[in-house]
């Protein structure tokens, strides 16, 4: 096995997988808050 060299790595794939999650958070969190709001809206 070769010996890791610090830098070196590629880290495109790790970088598109994280943007997705917190793309991914961010709209539940969005949603989340929308239907609440709504619950509060409906409810009163």
């Amino acid at each position: 096995m070769a010996e890791h060299e610090h830098g070196t790595m590629d880290t495109k794939d790790h970088e598109k997988t994280f943007e997705g999650f917190i793309r991914m958070v961010t709209w539940g969190a969005v949603i989340s808050i929308a239907v609440l709001i709504f619950l509060a809206l409906a409810n009163a």
